[in-house]
């Protein structure tokens, strides 16, 4: 086998991997601490728990609640990190959307979209902060290049919203879900 796959390396370029790979793990560490007392402090106070009664006490129809769930957590990937915002958000808005007739699989991947958005856009954006240790390229610069694909994501998030379809054609035409 050739050496141009694989390349070994030198005794003397392991500490700069690792101090590499050190620095790499701390950004990325201190971002989900961040997340994770945020998330602490909004549960400590209720305001989970506020904003779902607010939800049925005002009356949302399913379409503005799904915007209101997609704008509400667009906001929260915005400062929160996404296992956070789904063990906050998800035990909350789950039944507001199964008293509103939502489709579980429809509302769970609507979550799903939701945090991958949050992992690419500042200023919690995980995957920039990856991006950007691997590419060298500043955080604002980075967040310049990806927008093009952050618009798309957010494109196939409404879609993925407001056309259900898109995401259960399939699992009901193979019978895995009731029509």
């Amino acid at each position: 086998m050739s050496n141009r796959f694989y390349k070994d390396m030198k005794l003397k370029e392991v500490p700069k991997v690792l101090l590499s790979s050190a620095n790499m793990s701390a950004m990325l560490l201190y971002i989900i601490t961040n997340a994770m007392l945020f998330s602490f402090l909004m549960t400590h106070e209720n305001i989970p728990q506020q904003m779902a009664a607010w939800m049925l006490d005002t009356g949302l129809g399913v379409l503005t609640f799904l915007l209101v769930v997609n704008i509400l957590l667009l906001l929260a990937g915005n400062v929160m990190e996404p296992s956070s915002i789904v063990l906050i958000m998800a035990p909350l808005l789950f039944p507001v959307a199964m008293k509103l007739g939502i489709d579980p699989v429809h509302f769970g991947i609507i979550m799903v979209v939701n945090m991958e958005v949050g992992m690419c856009h500042p200023p919690v954006g995980l995957n920039l902060y990856v991006a950007s240790g691997i590419t060298r390229m500043g955080i604002t610069e980075l967040t310049i290049a990806v927008w093009p694909w952050l618009l798309t994501m957010l494109v196939f998030l409404v879609m993925v919203t407001y056309i259900p379809l898109i995401l259960l054609a399939l699992p009901k035409f193979l019978g895995m879900m009731p029509w």
